[in-house]
């Protein structure tokens, strides 16, 4: 067992002289006059020898308490309180201690605290600060630094949340918090709101250094450019105020040819902090993680290629104040968290993640979740736009695809791509899952896309435009991408030439000048991705999104419906929703309703190699829990193996059947434990558990294969639910019958006509809205044409009809026409007569009703004279001719 003194010799002492401290013995001449920049071991304090006591500008600034390594340092840190308390010699801080900086370290981890503010938590650390880094904290003023971050003006650029989100973190850091979390939804401005509040901490000395860090360097130029886009005082810019940094850029990550000179990061601002630097820095995370650690340790994030220029740099730990880790949600293996975890556990700075879909990773990470914006608040706010949902059953996407004997299908080569035509001598069935993955039906993808085009041509006739569209393929890999067969059909379909359907993902040249056009331009309409577009991404017009991807992650799933959430831009002014086509026969949506706010996102690989696992088995390492580990892990190797892979497994196990073997482990193991770790251990056997022959596969076309779609409209309330159309018009019976006495518009349209006008039909359209299953018009219009087959029933015929059986359903237009013909039936108009009635008709059939100031605001009748001129038109009768109309539009 490693005695204390070793600790300190093998692992504490190289940690101090690498941050720059001599350590060197006591010498009584140290007591008035220490040596700079120095670790004093054994100082004398009124409480007994301090291990060690740091020592710079003629005073001691640290106390560090040192304990053996099998020891936990953190419970020991009341032992360098009592040292620094017996330090005596000048004035004390908070009336008690003699030193402001505590350690306590077994050599392996370092906890600090910052004695001089209450509000200071004691925290743990990478390493020791350097001298440098202590002076920094000895000058700073903590307290003057938050009174003036309170004095701080608001932003009025900013909207209500973000100002929320900004007083949220200040206080959190008021408090002594290092670490928090902000969680807003998809399209509600997180990095404008970072931006803003790195100005704040920036501007008020509370951090002056501040490093953003983002996954990919795409996000890290759009950051870049936020910040230079970004009005931090009025009529100047962040980056004319403080400066912005960058890793290196290539053309292509600003996804177009608009000229931009990135400022480089300056190596010696890392590596040299000085005090009154102030500085932004935006880089990836992958790059930051070379820089501390090296290439071994990159993260590799989807198809981001890693930067081959990066160097490992002597970064210290006090290089920034304050470090925002935008997308903090992402879904790395175990091997990749660590490398994520290290990387921000190697800075001692305030931490602020950011997202819009948490992970349970991501809170235990920043255990303060301090403010949250969710998607339903900023759809009721009004920045966000709501969803309504298309239910598409398919068949094969529910059942899998069943193939009969002397079928034909083509078997397609995955490595080469060469198709080979086969018949089927026996049976074969491929269950759901494997759609795509093992076989595709291009009849159910043909199917689904002209079910997709139904709709689209609905909407074309409603709204004049084609909705821009997004649609989410199982996968883009070579020879059996699913999106190459989605664009090619889609083409067929849709027929509206090559450039109205392309392909967006990794495998494209220039993907992100692809984005910008699919966001900017008329054409493409329709895009077919896999993931590429599911974060980071601002496409406003975005109106449809069809998910023919299984996704099984509730953050990927929320990421990639925050697509469609934004309020249009320029080619869709009026959007206020957007659809989004389950092509699972509603199961997606379903799934994820019931997924909880925060859910543990299972890593997606191990981070131990075989070898590891193996290692700690033998050294009886949680030996059971290894061995079942070990064994799951042998049974996949088992199902990808060649018959070449079982000859060459023969020399070490009975038959190579690796798979018996695996499941005989535990007993080999309990009754011949050496002989059995001999073959485990052995380096050839272990180099073929890596690189052993797999077996090749065959994709599956099954052009025989029919599907069945049908599809339907889901109709969404305020809470979230989701209604069939039957069922909503029930819960609509419900509501009108139960609230006709309590609601006095729905008591004048079914029982008191005469009192029908505008604002009856305006209190009318808010009550229901209200509702919780949210019966606007267009929700209710939805139900009724799915239930009834008849398009744009108007308002009125939807109350009646659900007070009322029987009650007929009329389009505004017909309902309108009764009621004129109704009250002119009697009467013989003039030609100015006839010419007024048909204004009023044109003003009826899109309001329902009408009141005498309507004459001098809506532009039909202002334009033509307003209440003046049709009065005397109608012999000054005209106030009892629009109660007449008013009365039988509720009455047709």
């Amino acid at each position: 067992m490693e005695r204390e003194t070793v600790t300190r010799k093998r692992r504490i002492d190289p940690k101090l002289t690498a941050a720059g401290w001599a350590v060197l013995p006591y010498q009584a001449s140290y007591s008035s006059s220490p040596p700079p920049t120095s670790a004093i071991e054994e100082w004398p304090t009124a409480a007994g020898p301090a291990d060690y006591a740091l020592a710079d500008g003629d005073a001691i600034q640290a106390v560090v308490e040192a304990k053996k390594v099998t020891i936990g340092p953190q419970g020991v840190l009341t032992q360098a309180e009592r040292y620094s308390r017996g330090i005596g010699d000048g004035p004390l801080i908070r009336g008690e201690f003699g030193a402001p900086f505590l350690y306590s370290t077994n050599g392996e981890q370092i906890h600090f605290h910052d004695v001089r503010r209450e509000q200071n938590r004691s925290r743990l650390v990478s390493g020791f600060h350097t001298p440098a880094a202590l002076k920094e904290m000895l000058s700073r003023d903590v307290d003057a630094e938050l009174a003036a971050l309170g004095q701080i003006p608001v932003n009025q650029r900013l909207r209500p949340y973000q100002v929320e989100a900004n007083q949220a973190v200040e206080h959190a850091v008021a408090d002594g918090k290092r670490k928090m979390l902000v969680t807003m939804a998809t399209g509600t401005g997180k990095t404008l709101t970072t931006v803003n509040q790195a100005y704040r901490l920036m501007k008020s000395g509370a951090a002056r250094r501040v490093l953003f860090l983002v996954d990919r360097r795409a996000l890290a130029a759009q950051t870049v450019r936020e910040f230079a886009s970004c009005e931090a005082e009025p009529g100047m810019k962040f980056d004319k105020i403080y400066p912005v940094y960058s890793q290196a850029f290539r053309r292509e990550d600003f996804g177009d040819d608009a000229a931009f000179d990135a400022n480089v990061m300056p190596g010696s601002l890392l590596t040299s902090p000085q005090l009154g630097d102030a500085f932004v820095y935006v880089t990836t995370i992958q790059r930051m993680s070379m820089n501390l650690f090296g290439g071994e340790r990159a993260l590799k994030v989807d198809d981001e290629e890693i930067d081959a220029d990066v160097e490992q740099l002597d970064i210290p730990i006090h290089a920034f104040d304050l470090i925002i880790a935008d997308e903090c949600h992402r879904g790395y293996s175990a091997k990749e968290r660590a490398v994520w975890r290290d990387t921000l556990d190697h800075f001692d700075a305030i931490k602020v993640g950011l997202t819009a879909t948490p992970a349970a990773h991501t809170m235990a990470y920043f255990e303060n979740l301090v403010y949250r914006y969710e998607y339903e608040r900023a759809v009721r706010e009004g920045y966000l736009v709501d969803y309504d949902v298309v239910k598409v059953r398919s068949d094969v996407r529910i059942n899998g695809v069943f193939l009969r004997e002397g079928e034909q299908v083509d078997e397609v080569d995955p490595e080469t791509g060469t198709r080979q035509l086969d018949l089927l001598e026996d049976e074969r069935a491929f269950d759901a899952s494997e759609v795509e993955r093992k076989v595709t039906a291009p009849d159910s993808n043909r199917k689904i896309l002209t079910e997709l085009k139904r709709y689209t041509e609905e909407f074309e006739a409603e709204h004049g435009r084609f909705p821009k569209t997004l649609i989410f393929a199982a996968n883009d890999l070579p020879h059996v991408s699913h999106a190459d067969q989605l664009v090619s059909m889609a083409r067929e379909i849709f027929d509206q030439g090559e450039d109205f359907v392309t392909k967006i993902t990794g495998r494209v040249d220039r993907p992100l000048q692809r984005i910008r056009e699919f966001r900017n331009r008329p054409k493409p309409r329709i895009v077919v991705t896999v993931d590429l577009l599911t974060t980071g991404v601002d496409i406003p017009d975005l109106e449809f999104l069809v998910f023919l991807r299984p996704v099984k992650s509730r953050i990927l799933f929320e990421q990639m419906l925050g697509r469609g959430t934004r309020r249009g831009g320029d080619q869709a002014p009026d959007k206020d929703r957007f659809v989004v086509f389950d092509c699972f026969d509603g199961s997606l949506m379903a799934y994820f309703k019931s997924a909880t706010g925060i859910t543990a996102e299972p890593a997606e690989s191990d981070n131990k190699s075989t070898a590891q696992i193996i290692e700690e088995i033998w050294q009886n390492k949680d030996r059971d829990y290894n061995v079942r580990r070990l064994v799951k892990r042998l049974q996949r190797i088992a199902k990808s193996m060649s018959g070449e892979a079982y000859q060459l497994f023969s020399a070490f196990i009975p038959d190579g059947d690796l798979s018996d073997w695996a499941a005989k482990l535990p007993t080999l193991l309990r009754t011949s434990f050496t002989g059995t770790m001999t073959t485990l251990r052995d380096p050839s056997f272990q180099d073929l558990l890596e690189n052993y022959p797999r077996g090749s596969r065959a994709f599956v076309v099954a052009s025989s294969a029919l599907d069945e779609v049908s599809s339907e409209w889901l109709i969404r309330g305020t809470t979230g639910r989701e209604y069939q159309p039957d069922d909503y018009l029930v819960a609509f019976s419900q509501f009108v019958r139960g609230e006709a006495e309590q609601l006095d518009a729905i008591s004048v349209l079914l029982k008191r006509p005469k009192n029908w006008n505008p604002r009856t039909l305006t209190d009318l359209r808010e009550a229901l809205s209200r509702a919780p299953e949210h019966f606007t018009e267009a929700n209710l219009e939805r139900a009724f044409r799915a239930k009834y087959g008849k398009a744009l029933v108007d308002i009125i015929s939807m109350v009646k009809r659900a007070a009322l059986d029987t009650a007929p359903l009329l389009t505004a237009q017909e309902r309108v026409k009764a009621a004129v013909a109704k009250v002119t039936a009697e009467r013989e108009l003039t030609h100015d007569q006839r010419q007024w009635m048909g204004y009023i008709e044109q003003h009826l059939v899109e309001n329902l009703s009408i009141d005498r100031e309507d004459f001098n605001l809506i532009p039909i009748l202002s334009s033509r004279g307003g209440w003046r001129r049709a009065d005397r038109v109608f012999d000054n009768h005209l106030s009892e001719l629009i109660e007449q109309l008013n009365e039988e539009l509720v009455a047709a």
